[in-house]
């Protein structure tokens, strides 16, 4: 399912987060908002497919609001789940906002994606491995929670994602890359990262 930016925008500000909006008309003051799926059916099972989204709010050259949403994961898949290489357990990002952590930067030295490198995360830990994600243990540190791509068009999540917010689609992953490198050029190469559940979204 995807949303609209009137929606993410309400659920960004109804959560007391920051809506990035420059007032001195600088285009490109990017908005990167997940939103997981917490609906009753999948809350809390890892359900191993892209069924959140990944969604960037902005104002370009002329003042026109642009919107993009794109089909991911914020959580980890079955191999992350049960294959996991921290000793604490798989990681899985709390919702909330984390404010100029990233910055582009090479995802494990191969490609450039948003990564972690400007601040901390917090993240529930998972050691059971009984496909049902925990929500008591949490873990703050600096973890290399990144945004990145999975495969070309990817159907399961498996161990793209241990913790990371990954695209389905190279192609979209793309896009937002091209995006958020016109933003970095404006206001520098920190960003900031947004997580909500669907149950947020009115």
């Amino acid at each position: 399912m995807c949303y609209t930016k009137e929606q993410i925008e309400k659920a960004v500000k109804s959560k007391g987060y920051k809506w990035f909006e420059d007032t001195s008309n600088k285009s490109y003051d990017v908005n990167i908002v997940g939103v997981r799926n917490t609906s009753p059916s999948v809350y809390k099972k890892v359900t191993n497919v892209f069924d959140d989204c990944l969604t960037i709010s902005f104002k370009d050259e002329k003042g026109i609001w642009q919107f993009y949403c794109w089909m991911a994961t914020c959580d980890p898949g079955k191999k992350g789940v049960q294959q996991f290489h921290n000793k604490k357990g798989v990681a899985r990002l709390v919702p909330g906002q984390y404010r100029s952590v990233y910055k582009i930067d090479l995802h494990q030295g191969k490609y450039s994606a948003l990564c972690q490198r400007n601040g901390n995360v917090t993240v529930w830990r998972d050691g059971n491995r009984d496909l049902i994600f925990e929500e008591t243990v949490t873990d703050t540190g600096m973890f290399g929670i990144n945004i990145h791509k999975a495969g070309q068009d990817s159907t399961w999540v498996e161990n793209w994602s241990e913790g990371c917010q990954v695209f389905k689609r190279v192609k979209d992953f793309d896009v937002f890359m091209s995006l958020c490198k016109k933003a970095s050029k404006i206001h520098g190469n920190k960003f900031s990262y947004t997580l909500l559940e669907s149950t947020d979204i009115k």
